[in-house]
């Protein structure tokens, strides 16, 4: 039974998986409010939180905490002063323990959970999230890897959609809001910017803020959803039609968006791809997804040295080598 500890942002998670099943998934989370993210109070609050967090997982998942057999936690991306907090508990607890400790990376974790609770062997991945978005899928070249077939060139999808929520006050400032928002608006020409399997959305961005002195916030919002997933779906399209893979999974915080989901059925459905997004909580934020990760790392017989330990705040996906 591997423990995986989740800190990347403002969500602090630690779940339990035994042999691929998952025992426990809690979690608490920051409280963004109108100032949104702060790094000092964000990481105060995963301090003053964590062990409360693993007791509610292991009685979750009603074992003892000697009865574990591996710590993971996240090693990047993230925000620094957060990941040094899961990698400290993780730490503690593998030294505490004489057990293996693994790092891993947010990205990956995503995708893993997705695939795993999909049952997909190879799939492609669209992965959206606060920070990032990436099309990508496993390459053996040189060394097995997640290969970025294509990514936004600026901010990730999520970043956008908070920042436009910000900016028309809207209380909780998240993408969520402007897809509630975005409910019987109507589509106002955007900025639609896809070069080949790559996407920016910083125009976008810029264009939906500038509308708001003279339109109607949920014509802005769904126009603003419309475009961007728009361009999401078309690259990933693109993406599945050069590798050939007949397996899709969406993962990461913008997986929730019933809109994203719904563009992508039907264009999967129209090449008779499989699609699969899982259930929100391991959309957003967990450690069920770290946890499930290290337990693939501990079967592959993988070892970390010191060295390998500590955290990356730009820990790139394509940079790590998949051992399992």
């Amino acid at each position: 039974m591997i423990l995986g500890i989740e800190s990347s942002a403002h969500t602090l998670g630690v779940g339990i998986v035994d042999n691929g099943k998952i025992l426990a998934n809690s979690k608490r989370m920051y409280d963004i409010k109108e100032s949104g993210m702060i790094p000092a109070k964000v990481a105060d609050f995963h301090a003053e939180n964590v062990y409360d967090v693993i007791e509610s997982a292991l009685e979750s998942a009603k074992i003892n905490i000697d009865e574990l057999d591996g710590i993971g936690y996240t090693k990047g991306p993230g925000i620094g002063p957060c990941l040094h907090v899961g990698q400290l508990a993780a730490s503690y607890l593998s030294y505490k323990l004489k057990l293996p400790i693994y790092p891993v990376n947010h990205a990956i974790a995503h995708i893993e959970i997705t695939k795993h609770l999909a049952g997909f062997k190879d799939p492609l991945a669209l992965y959206v999230s606060g920070g990032n978005s990436q099309v990508l899928g496993i390459s053996n070249i040189p060394k097995k890897h997640y290969q970025v077939y294509g990514e936004t060139l600026d901010i990730g999808v999520g970043n956008m959609l908070d920042n436009f929520a910000r900016a028309a006050k809207l209380v909780p400032a998240w993408g969520s809001t402007v897809a509630k928002v975005a409910e019987g608006g109507r589509y106002i020409k955007m900025p639609y910017s896809v070069k080949g399997m790559d996407f920016t959305f910083t125009g976008l961005l810029t264009n939906a803020v500038r509308l708001l002195d003279s339109n109607k916030v949920s014509d802005i919002a769904f126009s603003l959803q419309e475009t961007a997933f728009s361009m999401l779906t078309e690259a990933t399209e693109r993406a599945l039609m050069l590798t050939g893979k007949t397996e899709l999974v969406l993962s990461g915080g913008v997986a929730q968006s019933n809109r994203l989901r719904s563009m992508l059925m039907d264009m999967t459905k129209s090449h008779g791809i499989k699609f699969y997004d899982a259930d929100n909580q391991f959309n957003a934020d967990n450690g069920a997804m770290i946890a499930l990760v290290a337990e693939e790392m501990y079967n592959s017989g993988a070892t970390f040295g010191k060295d390998k330990l500590g955290i990356n705040q730009r820990y790139r996906i394509d940079k790590v080598e998949v051992l399992w």
